[in-house]
């Protein structure tokens, strides 16, 4: 299908965080002709450009060009309209997505209706999430809300929004510190620098070089001294779930939601058969999936090393793996880049090793894993 995919970003953030703020500023951007733009209820955002033409049941044309539409009944169904539009002739083109999720929203489901979709993710790709925290009540709504933990801890891109209110530079320094915790590859601005040229483009593929960036894409400039062996350093007690409130590294405040997050960087030199990754990833999201809040990887296949095998997921969701016509750099070996919630301390490290034939302590063999995959999977 020419024109596709689709880019799709996911706009999301708790209550009061300010993404229509931010979603009016962006459509005025010009980057953002030919985008579409949805919205729960047109009621509930106040979109600032002027409305020119009422297109039908649920889309309304802008003066600009973009298409604000709201979610009817399914998002799924939102965006096989917006695709049949399009290739009807009553769109005439489509360049971007964006999706604002509600303030409560756990952005997984909206992630998993672009990946799960056998006709949509023909259509459209995951671009990135895009996150916005409040500076000033940030804190505050992370220690209330896991939902909103949970929509920094899947995030490409952090917007601290409303800094210039915060009264103590001290507090917002200490959530920015806070978010870099949560989510080490996410990239972190301030509402000043959101713009389509930072918020955009997330993906594999770097407009400003015009090529495939690995290193950009798993966020591994920021999480390269976390944890490469599968281990963490967030704080877990010995079992691996939240121990309550207690000092957090960076600041000295207790955040009972923060311990039950933590992210993975695991890395293998050299070659691994698809078989062994397809069983570490079936048994990753058999056993824990909805623990695993994002998954982004690229694996050196020992069927054909010359062509990278790109992985991407959401809980028990994977998008269908892609190969790359050729590795973007001499780095090869296989990098994966996980984000877990009350994932037990130690199973994520053990079922990589397992299956990459690494040494670790107590650690079964592969055999005997397979035979009895539940032998770890922390239940």
């Amino acid at each position: 299908m020419a024109g596709f995919p689709i880019p799709v970003s996911v706009l999301t953030g708790f209550l009061g965080a300010g993404k229509t703020t931010l979603l009016n500023r962006l459509l005025r951007d010009p980057a953002l002709a030919d985008t579409a733009v949805i919205i729960n209820e047109f009621g509930e955002v106040a979109i600032d450009h002027l409305l020119v033409e009422q297109a039908s049941d649920g889309i309304i044309q802008l003066s600009d060009g973009c298409l604000c539409c709201t979610v009817r009944g399914e998002l799924v169904d939102t965006l096989a309209d917006l695709v049949d539009r399009l290739q009807t002739g009553r769109i005439d083109r489509l360049a971007r997505v964006v999706v604002e999720t509600t303030g409560l929203a756990d952005p997984a489901p909206v992630l998993q209706s672009i990946m799960a979709h056998p006709a949509l993710v023909q259509a459209f790709r995951l671009d990135g999430v895009i996150t916005l925290v409040d500076a000033v009540n940030g804190n505050a709504t992370l220690d209330a809300h896991v939902e909103a933990v949970k929509q920094v801890a899947v995030a490409d891109r952090i917007v601290l929004s409303k800094a210039d209110l915060a009264t103590d530079a001290g507090d917002v320094e200490a959530l920015r510190a806070r978010l870099r915790q949560l989510n080490p590859g996410a990239v972190v601005l301030d509402a000043s620098q959101a713009s389509a040229a930072t918020l955009f483009d997330c993906g594999l593929y770097n407009p400003a070089t015009k090529s495939v960036d690995v290193q950009r894409w798993l966020g591994e400039e920021a999480g390269d001294d976390h944890d490469h062996s599968g281990h963490d350093h967030s704080g877990h007690d010995d079992d691996g779930h939240d121990g309550g409130d207690h000092h957090h590294h960076g600041h000295g405040h207790g955040h009972r939601h923060d311990s039950r997050v933590r992210s993975h960087s695991l890395v293998h030199d050299g070659p691994v058969p698809f078989s062994a990754i397809e069983m570490f990833l079936d048994l990753l999201r058999s056993a824990h999936g909805e623990r695993l809040l994002r998954m982004k990887g690229v694996i050196e296949l020992a069927e054909d090393p010359s062509r990278p095998l790109v992985i991407h997921g959401v809980q028990k969701i994977l998008h269908p793996p892609v190969q790359l016509p050729a590795w973007p750099d001499s780095q090869r070996g296989t990098r994966l880049v996980l984000i877990t919630l009350d994932m037990p301390e130690d199973y994520v490290r053990r079922l990589f090793a397992a299956f990459t034939n690494q040494p670790s302590i107590d650690t079964p063999d592969r055999a005997a894993l397979e035979s009895n995959p539940l032998a770890i999977a922390g239940r």
